[in-house]
């Protein structure tokens, strides 16, 4: 693809893709294991808890989100990324020696959880709008997609190891691996030419700080119309390891190793719609529109799926789809939004898209054990349907949106 990899001319952006990528793959094992730890060896099969372990993780990016975005704002990013990442890499690292020495109880697990989630939301709020530092306005959305390949490339690789690794050492030495693995991503920070990072306008200390952040928000109506979908479809949508365990286990009766790879065939949508992303320089909305009617009909699709090979190949349509949206959702909004506003945007786009888990996933899990893992499927359909539904009336509101029968076809206009 041409000009799809951009970016990587850029030192200081090179240096950081490449430990981002080491880390990455060691996140994806970690996930996995974690998963297959309350999933199949601290209860039987049940979903409701699977669902409670991501509402815990996920939920502090909205709890934090009067801090983690003027953080983000406010201090150096590359030194606060330092701070989360070491802290990240010690919580991986003291989860994995209770499950190595057969200490671990599910409430450690749930404690863990919320603990990396609310690091994870200063780190993540920071990490998305250090990218414009790295890269500058010209290639912002270059660098975007390629994260998010970078991301779901892990993906790929990450749950297929850790499926052969549980069966062959178990789960608790994949925490460790995850630990190390921070010590790529915290070189790659340490060894960057500060000199030629393009530093933004610093924020003012203000208690009407995260204030303005709303309040930009309001007045903007293509934000508040991308990130309405977005709390849709991440609400409902993205609880991806709900949907593949519970398929996997309970329809499927797969096995540690198969589980994996059903998450890697769903990173191979996922790099493939990272790439369509990188590719495009101007970002919009219609791409936007577009991703998430195809979010909603990829979870038809995997619900009426048979067998296991077809379920996999149905969840390529559902990573392409999901991260086509979620990458030029993102990329539109930074672009578009003022850099001394962006970590504050940035940080509620971050606390929808990852903290409306923690109300999506326990009542996904609850469909999931009480009408069965397929009508579970059927509730992420729906969210990408509602989301194309926020997304027309936006469009016949602010952008004069108007539908016409002519020769028998239909016809859409904007003003």
């Amino acid at each position: 693809m041409r000009g799809a990899f951009r970016s990587i001319r850029n030192y200081n952006y090179r240096v950081w893709a490449a430990g981002a990528l080491v880390s990455n793959v060691g996140t994806w094992m970690q996930r996995t294991a974690q998963d297959w730890l309350v999933l199949a060896e601290l209860t039987h099969k049940n979903a409701t808890a699977l669902g409670i372990v991501m509402a815990l993780q996920f939920g502090p990016h909205a709890l934090m989100l009067p801090l983690s975005g003027l953080s983000a704002d406010y201090f150096d990013r590359r030194k606060l990324l330092m701070a989360t990442q070491a802290a990240l890499g010690l919580l991986a690292l003291g989860l994995g020696i209770l499950t190595i020495s057969g200490a671990v109880r599910l409430w450690h697990v749930y404690l863990f959880a919320f603990l990396l989630g609310s690091v994870s939301a200063f780190d993540s709020a920071a990490r998305q709008t250090f990218v414009a530092e790295l890269v500058g306005e010209e290639d912002l959305s270059n660098a975007v997609g390629l994260n998010s390949t970078s991301f779901n490339a892990a993906r790929m690789i990450g749950p297929a190891v850790a499926g052969v690794l549980i069966t062959a050492v178990g789960s608790g030495w994949l925490f460790v691996i995850n630990a190390a693995s921070f010590v790529a991503v915290l070189c790659s920070l340490f060894f960057l030419r500060v000199d030629q990072l393009y530093r933004g306008v610093k924020t003012n200390r203000s208690r009407g700080g995260l204030a303005d952040g709303f309040r930009y928000v309001c007045r903007r109506p293509d934000i508040k119309a991308i990130l309405m979908m977005l709390f849709l479809i991440g609400t409902f949508g993205i609880n991806f390891p709900i949907f593949i365990s519970t398929m996997a286990v309970g329809v499927f009766h797969a096995g540690a190793s198969q589980f994996g790879l059903l998450t890697s065939m769903m990173a191979i949508g996922s790099v493939a719609g990272a790439l369509l992303s990188a590719r495009r320089e101007k970002p919009g909305m219609s791409v936007i529109v577009a991703a998430a009617a195809i979010f909603g009909f990829g979870f038809c699709i995997a619900a009426a799926m048979p067998s296991y090979g077809l379920f996999g190949c149905a969840l390529v349509i559902i990573g392409l789809s999901a991260q086509t949206f979620t990458t030029t959702a993102n990329s539109t909004i930074q672009l578009s939004t003022e850099p001394e506003m962006r970590g504050r945007v940035i940080a509620l786009f971050l606390a929808i898209a990852v903290g409306a888990t923690p109300i999506g996933a326990p009542f996904v899990g609850w469909v999931a054990d009480t009408f069965g893992p397929r009508w579970a499927l059927g509730v992420g359909a729906a969210s990408g349907f509602g989301a194309v539904i926020v997304a027309v009336h936006y469009f016949a509101k602010h952008r004069g949106l108007r539908v016409r029968f002519n020769d028998g076809r239909l016809h859409f206009s904007l003003r």
